[in-house]
């Protein structure tokens, strides 16, 4: 019995022994176009196993060079796309650069800065204006998701004033909800009809029904006797 201890190293999991077995095999065959014809098969194969992968783009790409990594690069076949090579596969990508920002104010960050500037280089004083608007309101949202209470526009412009010096004035009132918690639960429960609705079900009218009068006529209100009412029974 063969053991997996005795077996050389599983190079991808996800195809499986069988398979690495007949890319060994396709070593042995000194016939190039048998070994072609057999690596085909071995393709196709590959691509039943993982049907998954007929979903990616250039499936059959990927299928191939699997099939050289399994093979560790050793296979000679002719194959429809470029044959990968260990030191391609092994090779580092290089090191990604990023941008290293430092905001004057790490509050509101380095985009609300950047709009502040352009802002400041705008001629236009409508579309200046507009700009000061904007950057007023998400001042004062970011107010809000920090400190969960509302803001006064007074300290929004007097902060504005002190990172533009003076040179932006916003006149519209930037209207930002408060975060209260638990008033927000309790309007979520108002409008589903959480608290407040009536009560379901019949309501049992007491007097003034369909019999005209205000007392129940059923046969337990005449039992005294007189007009066919049922006598308690007596034991």
């Amino acid at each position: 019995m063969e053991y997996n201890t005795i077996r050389n190293q599983l190079v991808m999991r996800e195809y499986g022994r069988h398979i690495q077995k007949m890319i060994e095999h396709l070593l042995s065959i000194e016939d190039p176009d048998r070994r072609q014809a057999n690596a085909q098969a071995v393709i196709e194969l590959m691509g039943f196993l993982n049907p998954h992968l007929k979903n990616v783009e250039d499936f059959r790409h990927k299928l191939w060079d699997h099939l050289f990594l399994i093979s560790d690069f050793k296979l000679e076949v002719k194959s429809p796309y470029p044959i990968p090579t260990k030191e391609t596969l092994k090779a580092k990508p290089k090191p990604l650069h990023y941008p290293k920002r430092y905001p004057k104010f790490s509050h509101l960050g380095k985009n609300l800065e950047v709009v502040i500037n352009k802002a400041l280089k705008e001629e236009n004083p409508d579309k200046r204006l507009g700009f000061a608007n904007a950057v007023a309101y998400y001042m004062k949202l970011a107010y809000n998701n920090w400190h969960k209470e509302i803001v006064h526009d007074d300290a929004i412009q007097s902060e504005l004033t002190g990172i533009t010096d003076g040179q932006l004035t916003f006149t519209n009132t930037p209207f930002v909800k408060a975060y209260r918690p638990q008033q927000d639960m309790r309007d979520r429960d108002r409008d589903r009809g959480g608290y407040g609705k009536p009560r379901g079900g019949k309501f049992q009218q007491r007097g003034g029904g369909s019999n005209g009068g205000g007392r129940r006529h059923d046969s337990r209100d005449n039992r005294g006797g007189g007009g066919g009412g049922y006598k308690k029974k007596r034991y």
